[in-house]
């Protein structure tokens, strides 16, 4: 499953309420935009000791605890291409070889995969695999941005009251229009932060309320 959405958008919020819909196995997140190079590879796949400099005992990789769960590609678009043949491999033969390793170990878990890039776009560019992009791209979820879904708005708004307020708060028509009419760059995440903030500069009303 490929599931596409601008920053903020609840992308593995949505990943994790389909996992609980058949929770099998762990549910296992691996955050492809924070690792690079041979680190990353070391994480997927784990190590064998001595495999390289600072290799100096034995590591499980992510795919291997995903072991008959989920694993979640979280912005798989930050793949590179070399690791991308590897994932490939896995998903078509449900193995792989931890690094430094000459032994082969299996992993069968589902795959959900999330980014923010357009993938269709990066296989033109050849920047993503398009043999890659087909095997996740069965089942696609488009998550829309919270400047396109304004009704959500209030709905949001009562989730984060119950849940942070003190009780007696309330929205006034007033503030409830200016969230309304916010752009909303950062999406949800942006909302979520808003909580929190000092926002009686923009709007005094909406500083009460939160």
């Amino acid at each position: 499953m490929l599931i596409l959405g601008e920053t903020g958008t609840g992308k593995e919020v949505v990943a994790r309420r389909i996992y609980s819909q058949n929770a099998e196995g762990p549910f296992v997140t691996i955050d492809c935009s924070s690792l690079v190079g041979p680190l990353l590879e070391s994480e997927l796949f784990g190590h064998s000791r001595g495999a390289f400099t600072g290799a100096v005992a034995q590591k499980v990789g992510l795919l291997e605890l995903a072991n008959g769960g989920t694993a979640f590609f979280d912005e798989v678009g930050e793949l590179p291409l070399d690791l991308q043949a590897k994932l490939l491999r896995v998903l078509q033969e449900k193995e792989f070889r931890p690094a430094g390793s000459v032994g082969v170990k299996r992993s069968d878990c589902r795959i959900i995969a999330a980014t923010n890039r357009d993938l269709a776009r990066e296989v033109e560019r050849c920047t993503f695999r398009r043999d890659l992009f087909y095997r996740l791209n069965v089942v696609t979820l488009r998550l829309s941005p919270l400047r396109e879904r304004a009704e959500d708005i209030p709905l949001l708004v009562q989730h984060f009251l119950d849940r942070y307020g003190r009780g007696g708060h309330h929205m006034s028509e007033e503030a409830m229009q200016w969230l309304a009419d916010y752009e909303w760059p950062g999406n949800v995440r942006e909302f979520g932060e808003l909580r929190a903030a000092d926002v009686g500069h923009v709007l005094r009303s909406a500083a009460d309320a939160f």
